[in-house]
């Protein structure tokens, strides 16, 4: 059977991937955009931080996914963060959503740990004046760039074929739209279900005499506006804003200046930081943050709208759509 992906980032990758094993004849189709989200994510593996009330599916797919990244990482040679999260509020407001989340987490069977401003120093002396915090040490990352590259590389072992467009191999059985954002436009029904998100991002590295980065990953509310930093290799990704603003690919100054405010309020030292990139990129957006895994038409399988946690959620939607492969891929 020919299946044809489109879409080249770490879903339709993965996806890619888990069917060319299975023996499927697969072809990839992707336009290459510079703002797809999987190039511009921060690359956090997080259902619990993640977690709130109202997106119990969401939580318990990404905990079921979480438990399959570490033979996923291992396959293809990717290593991911060992430290764990740090969630961390600054004012008195951010420590009651903290409060809110380690009571939903409770109620949901899912435990963090609680700690206070000088616990989270002494596990990380970067962090400037914060209140209190959760230890989320199952809530991991990965460095997304380097994922990428070995999905690819994954894919081409297996056989499978890139094609900068769709159409010019042998017409498919099976088409899977992984396309995130753009997987609107290639589907009446997706039309009205899967919007751009828009986030922007900037990458830290440590500039000589510069404190260290962290090594957890750290997400902070300031002033009720997420950030998180995500330590890399010599730094760290900043992020990220988030706007319904169309296909708008430009970087503003306004979210450049509040993603580094707020960060200097979190990690006084960020100041000493060399801005390495800056980018923009288009996350999958769904009415209920739910992703879209399921079959659209004979021959034709959605697998997008993944919002926040594409990476997270990579196995187990290629997972599921092997299944959904195997069960009806032969009805056209």
């Amino acid at each position: 059977m020919r299946v044809t992906v489109l879409g080249g980032g770490v879903i339709g990758l993965s996806v890619a991937w888990y069917a060319a094993r299975a023996g499927y004849a697969v072809a990839v189709a992707d336009h290459g955009s510079p703002h797809g989200g999987s190039r511009v994510a921060g690359g956090m593996l997080a259902p619990i931080t993640e977690a709130w009330p109202g997106d119990e599916d969401v939580l318990a797919l990404g905990v079921e996914s979480l438990a399959l990244w570490p033979e996923f990482a291992r396959s293809l040679g990717v290593p991911l963060s060992p430290a764990g999260t740090l969630a961390v509020a600054v004012d008195r407001a951010d420590v009651e959503v903290l409060d809110q989340l380690c009571a939903y987490l409770g109620r949901m069977g899912r435990s963090a740990s609680r700690l206070t401003g000088r616990e989270l120093r002494a596990l990380e002396p970067g962090l400037g004046p914060v209140r209190s915090g959760l230890s989320v040490p199952g809530d991991v990352a990965v460095d997304n760039r380097v994922l990428l590259r070995a999905l690819r590389e994954a894919c081409a072992a297996a056989g499978v074929v890139f094609a900068p467009e769709p159409g010019s191999g042998a017409e498919p059985d099976v088409t899977v739209i992984a396309a995130g954002a753009w997987s609107r436009d290639l589907h009446p029904a997706l039309r009205d279900v899967i919007r751009p998100v828009k986030g922007e991002i900037l990458r830290l590295s440590a500039r000589p005499g510069a404190l260290p980065p962290p090594r957890h990953t750290i997400r902070a509310h300031v002033s009720g506006r997420p950030v998180y930093l995500v330590p890399r290799e010599g730094g760290f990704v900043l992020g990220a804003t988030q706007y319904d603003a169309g296909f708008d690919g430009d970087v503003t100054v306004g979210g450049v200046r509040d993603l580094l405010r707020d960060a200097e309020v979190v990690w006084p030292g960020v100041a000493e930081y060399a801005v390495a990139e800056v980018a923009a990129g288009f996350r999958a957006g769904s009415p209920d943050n739910a992703p879209v895994i399921a079959w659209l038409e004979p021959g034709v399988l959605a697998a997008t709208g993944h919002h926040r946690n594409g990476l997270l959620l990579a196995p187990v939607t290629a997972r599921r759509v092997l299944t959904l492969l195997r069960e009806g891929g032969n009805s056209r």
